[in-house]
């Protein structure tokens, strides 16, 4: 359906959520589908979501589907309170895999509004910037989306281009267990 709405402007298709209990890593059907995809051009990426993600990252990168690799891009959550899946980015991106950051001011936590360490908003710069050029830092990340969903919001994400890297080595530790981390993101409401 997807390419025939778009046709040849598809660029990037994404399968959404690639987590164990899915099990969309496992169908070999749907790993045909996305291979016959690449092979037309189409780059082949997923998403990762919850506290293996690391795994589930791991996983993909070992998936070929005709003596080649499948997937050419990821997009994972990053942030200053979940950074597991860091060494497994690290070496996505070192085996030639495009890494899209997604989820970098946590759902909004690490913004204003949210429940952040004082610390953050007392580095001259909004948390939400912080937080996004934290992610920006990061020697594996190709793309950091913002999230942004009002104008306001969008101008103090921007605001993270110009976050003095010496800011982000103030930032305190923050991360979270990932099963703590994942278990609060899952009683957020979603709109």
């Amino acid at each position: 359906e997807t390419t025939k709405l778009l046709g040849d402007r598809l660029n990037i298709y994404q399968i959404h959520s690639a987590t164990p209990e899915t099990g969309v890593l496992e169908d070999h059907r749907v790993l045909e589908a996305l291979g016959a995809l690449r092979d037309r051009g189409v780059i082949v990426g997923l998403t990762t979501s919850g506290a293996p993600q690391a795994h589930t990252l791991r996983r993909a990168m070992d998936i070929e589907v005709g003596g080649e690799a499948l997937f050419g891009v990821c997009q994972v959550t990053w942030n200053l309170l979940e950074t597991s899946v860091g060494p497994a980015a690290q070496d996505a991106h070192d085996a030639g895999l495009g890494v899209i950051i997604k989820e970098a001011v946590a759902n909004g936590r690490l913004t204003e509004r949210g429940d952040v360490p004082v610390a953050l908003g007392q580095l001259d710069n909004t948390p939400d910037a912080v937080a996004l050029a934290a992610a920006l830092a990061q020697p594996w990340s190709d793309v950091v989306l913002s999230g942004a969903t009002t104008a306001e919001q969008l101008l103090s994400n921007l605001a993270a281009f110009s976050v003095d890297p010496a800011v982000i080595a103030q930032v305190p530790p923050m991360n979270e267990d990932p099963d703590r981390y994942w278990g609060k993101r899952s009683g957020f409401a979603w709109t």
